[in-house]
């Protein structure tokens, strides 16, 4: 018998490179995810998938049941906010303001997305560029903050996203640009060019230099574009997020290097008041997000 958790296991596999990551985005252990593919290919007698060394490849039966899955659980998840508006208002105002300001390219088709599903609600971004972003929530400025895990409050509401990597940015011509990795030593002598945020937001500085002992001159700009240009102009190094330097390195612009052998991770979540959490466009905002970033950036883990 099919049901909705194997559609949307059939979709989420469409839409990953491997079965672990697929078994991540519905939050399944790989060998259930596994186990629920092998009772389906039982249920019918048919193959579902083709495996290969580029991955897995759907099979005519498992392409018919793909397409099943993205005629259904669109008109299930319709039905399901619409019977939530049956049940009281759900009119609002999500006004999101970004303590990560590499998040703007992937937001817009987030917000995109969350209007269509929730036409009556207000989004909106906060303008201008906030070093300390969660206070806009205290003060009402803004009901949803984008950015790294903030500390327990009262009150406040965390939503995990997503995990990703930074990475460290150089010129072309840079000295380490032929290194695989960087490690914190090498980094000795150069100037640290970030956001204008306080240090110990600064995942480099907090998690990387600090613990080496190594403290680096610093430079700010606030717009992600500049300091990349500073950085290709060298005048510095940079430690940015992977989604946002794709392009950049694509084109040659400036170098991206893992900092240190295991990588430099940071995670994203959404923070927001409590009685914002307990709303169904919340929650379905945060769902949004995660879609989005899982099927368009790459080298991200959902949490």
């Amino acid at each position: 018998m099919i049901e909705l958790r194997h559609l949307r296991s059939l979709q989420a596999i469409a839409g990953s490179r491997t079965l672990a990551a697929a078994a991540e985005q519905v939050h399944l252990t790989q060998s259930a995810l596994s186990h629920q593919i092998r009772a389906l290919e039982s249920h019918f007698g048919l193959p579902l998938f083709e495996r290969s060394a580029r991955g897995l490849r759907f099979t005519p039966a498992g392409e018919r049941l793909l397409a099943l899955s993205r005629a259904v659980l669109p008109q299930v998840e319709d039905a399901r906010r619409d019977l939530l508006r049956l049940q009281g208002d759900t009119r609002g105002e999500l006004r999101i303001a970004l303590e990560c300001h590499t998040c703007f390219d992937w937001l817009m088709p987030v917000m995109n997305e969350f209007r269509r599903r929730w036409p009556e609600v207000e989004v909106d971004l906060v303008s201008g560029f906030h070093s300390e972003p969660l206070a806009l929530l205290a003060e009402g400025r803004a009901d949803v903050v984008i950015g790294s895990a903030p500390k327990r409050r009262r009150g406040l509401v965390v939503r995990p996203l997503f995990r990703f990597e930074i990475l460290l940015v150089i010129a072309n011509e840079h000295r380490l640009r032929n290194k695989r990795f960087v490690e914190p030593p090498e980094l000795a002598g150069e100037t640290l060019i970030t956001y204008p945020v306080p240090e110990e937001r600064i995942d480099l500085i907090s998690q990387v230099l600090k613990p080496a002992r190594l403290q680096l001159p610093r430079r700010t700009a606030e717009l992600t574009v500049a300091i990349l240009q500073l950085v290709a102009s060298r005048r510095g190094i940079a430690a940015l997020p992977n989604w946002g330097l794709t392009s950049y390195v694509q084109h040659d612009f400036v170098l991206a290097k893992r900092i240190g052998r295991a990588g430099l991770w940071s995670e994203l979540h959404a923070s927001a008041p409590k009685a914002l959490a307990d709303t169904p466009y919340f929650n379905d905002f945060v769902q949004i997000v995660r879609e989005t970033a899982h099927a368009g950036l790459d080298g991200i883990r959902l949490l």
